[in-house]
Parts: structure tokens; sequence; C-alpha cells
């Protein structure tokens, strides 16, 4: 059995079952890659170019987008890569830095969605003090902690799962993530930590979650009886809501199935559902926000307008 001081590559043998359809699973990829980054940055691209967008709301959506750029980065090149080679590896060093971008954009997107969700409570329930309570020092604040918070629980999640004895260097996925590497450890004893780590970082999202509901809760009740803030609701809050019900259900059905789902499954539908998060999220959030805010729609087809018309001309 291979000692984790030993370990120099890791095998990942989720496409084993799938080489024979490499070449079409490559191109759909491939332009399922180009379309997140396409989207993703017209989106951001038009919050930064535009002043008039440099609010609380659009900032924290063009965090949001970054964010699905930061980790489908650390998926989709890896992952075409393999598609293209007949050997599927990553080195030790390689996979435990894939893990980090996943798990740390994972607790990111979670983290940004509930600043957005405590942003739509201030600006619904106490709009009088909205300027005051979502200034520019808070809102630089809250946005640097949702991604320093996750780098440092990614960080201290891969450091000890650093330092784990491996017994196996089979990884039964498409891409390297901390709860999976963790299940390579030759004893139960050596994990014991890292679950309790674990068990400290599901608290602090599950908080995160807790914020949202609470946010959500007054917004609900703010809105009942209040035309305008109905109006309010139904074009800032059901983006943010749908985002983060594909973002919520997505990685629980992942995690659910990692931890309790059945190994007889078709290697076709445990790679979808591993992948699920870093494919319906990072498409959908700018999609949905795009088609439903009203100054980024106008603006995304005010420029695709003056595009053709300069290709036309």
């Amino acid at each position: 059995m291979p000692n984790s001081s030993h370990v120099r590559l890791f095998f990942l043998s989720g496409l084993i079952e799938t080489m024979n359809l490499r070449v079409a699973l490559f191109s759909v990829t491939l332009l399922c890659y180009c379309f997140i980054m396409l989207v993703n940055v017209a989106v951001i691209v038009t919050i930064i170019l535009d002043k008039n967008m440099h609010e609380p709301m659009y900032i924290l959506l063009c965090t949001l987008c970054i964010n699905g750029l930061y980790g489908t980065t650390g998926f989709y090149p890896k992952f075409l890569w393999d598609l293209l080679s007949p050997v599927h590896v990553i080195s030790y060093s390689g996979c435990f830095f894939q893990g980090f971008v996943i798990l740390s954009f994972v607790c990111s997107d979670l983290s940004i969605l509930a600043v957005m969700s405590y942003d739509r409570y201030v600006a619904i329930c106490r709009p009088l003090v909205y300027h005051s309570v979502m200034s520019k020092k808070r809102l630089l604040m809250l946005v640097y902690n949702s991604w320093l918070t996750p780098f440092c629980v990614a960080g201290t999640n891969m450091i000890l799962t650093f330092k784990i004895n491996l017994c196996n260097t089979y990884i039964a996925r498409l891409f390297c993530v901390n709860w999976v590497i963790m299940k390579l450890a030759c004893f139960p004893a050596d994990i014991v930590v890292n679950n309790i780590i674990g068990n400290v970082t599901t608290i602090i999202y599950v908080f995160h979650g807790f914020v949202i509901v609470w946010s959500y809760l007054y917004v609900i009740k703010t809105c009942v009886n209040s035309l305008e803030n109905r109006e309010k609701f139904m074009q800032t809050c059901v983006p943010h809501l749908t985002s983060l019900l594909l973002f919520v259900v997505t990685v629980l059905l992942d995690i659910m199935h990692t931890r309790y789902g059945s190994t007889n499954l078709p290697q076709a539908l445990n790679n979808f559902i591993a992948i699920e998060y870093l494919v319906i999220p990072p498409i959908m959030n700018p999609l949905i926000y795009g088609f439903k805010l009203t100054k980024i729609r106008n603006k995304i087809l005010g420029r695709i307008f003056h595009i053709m018309k300069l290709v036309k001309s």
C-alpha cells in the first residue's frame, strides 16, 4: 500500500467508461466552458464599465460571477485535457490545489449569496438607512471576508488532508475534492481531526444559511402588504433566490451522493451529479440576472446591437 509520502500521481477513473464518446464530450465541454466565460465576463465588464451600476447589489453580482469563473477554471481546463489524453492522472500537488480551488469556490459562493440576502433585507426592510448600512467601506469588508474566510477554511481543510497517510491513489471521479481525498486514508483514526474541522466548516456555512433564511423571512413579511416592495422583491430577490436554490441543491446532491449514494449507479450519472455545481450555477447566474435586472439587460443588448451595426457597416 502506498504511503502519502511516496504518492506522486492520482489516477482519475471517472472517464474510463465514456472514452468512446470523448470527442463528443470534448466538444460539448469546450462549448459549455466558452459559454460560461462569455456570459460571466459580459456581466462583469458591463458592471465595471457602467458607473451607474457601482451599487452594492451589482458589485455583489459581479463578485458572484468572478467567483464562478474562478471555480470553473479549477475544473474545465484539466478536464478538457483529460478528454484528449489516454491516461487520466493528476499530480499529488495538483490534486490538492484543485481540491483547494473547488472547496474555496463552493464556500465563497455561499458567503456571497449570504451577503446578497443581507443586502436585499436592508434595501427592502430598512430603506431609510440603506446607504449608511451598506456603505462602500462595509461593502468592501463584506466582499473581502466572503473570499478570505473561504480561502482560510479551504486552506485549513486541505493542509490537514495533506498530512493524511493515503493507501489508495485511485479517485473514482473526474476531479479532486477534499471529501473524496479523505476516503483514501489508510485508517479512520487518520481523519478524526479532519472530520472535526469538517463539522466546524459545516456549522459555519449552516449559519450562513440561517442568515439567508432570516433575511428572506423579514423581506417576505415586509413585501406582503406593499405593492412597491412586492415589485422590488420580484425584480431583485427572485433572481437571488433562484441562484441560491440552484447552488444549494447541486452542492447538497453531490455531498449526499458522495456520503450515502449507491455505488451501483452508472458512471455517467455519477459524473453528472459530481459536476452539476460546476456547470449549472456558473451558467444560470449571469443569465438569470442578465435577463431579470433591467439595467444589465439593456446595457448588454445595447452593446450587442452596437457591435452588429459596426459589423454591418
